[in-house]
């Protein structure tokens, strides 16, 4: 069924739902999981290094950079701790799994992720954007769904994750 999960991360609550499905399926097929994380500058969790009047003041600049740089690497490394605990968990139900962090464009790095890694599945939450969020911010779950090389899964964000019942859909799937 699936080899390769390729499991697409971000710093949501929801992150954790994706995560907990992919080591669901991943045990049920015997599949090993990739996590990935990116930065990116459109994540409303990743700091702007620009303000107003940077062009005009840019001394300004020059005094915020080192800080907004600083702030950078704490992020990164905040996320590569965070991929690095899931990848404990995961190891620790029996399931392999690696993990990568990487900077830029979520949706093409996602897509060029499980073409470098040859993924058999994307698994991947959304965020839910419409209107006009969508169309100024995108939407890297729509842009996977439309680029992908493999299937891709994508997990609507609910209050209550039942995986009793997902267990008996992939039971039905395995006979």
């Amino acid at each position: 069924m699936f080899h390769k999960i390729l499991v697409a991360l971000d710093n949501s609550k929801q992150s954790q739902q994706v995560f907990d499905r992919a080591v669901f399926l991943a045990k049920a097929t015997n599949a090993s999981l990739m996590l990935l994380h990116v930065q990116s500058a459109y994540d409303e969790y990743y700091l702007k290094p620009g303000f107003p009047g940077a062009e005009i003041y840019p001394s300004l600049y020059t005094q915020t950079s080192p800080t907004y740089m600083k702030q950078c690497e704490e992020m990164e490394k905040e996320g590569l701790e965070e991929l690095k605990s899931l990848v404990g968990q995961a190891i620790a139900t029996g399931v392999k799994a690696e993990f990568i962090q990487n900077q830029g464009d979520p949706g093409r790095i996602i897509c060029n992720a499980a073409i470098s890694w040859q993924a058999d599945l994307i698994i991947m939450g959304r965020r839910g954007r419409a209107g006009l969020s969508e169309l100024f911010l995108g939407s890297v779950s729509n842009y996977v769904l439309h680029h992908a090389p493999c299937a891709v899964l994508v997990v609507q964000h609910s209050a209550h994750v039942n995986i009793s019942e997902e267990a008996q859909a992939i039971d039905r799937l395995n006979c």
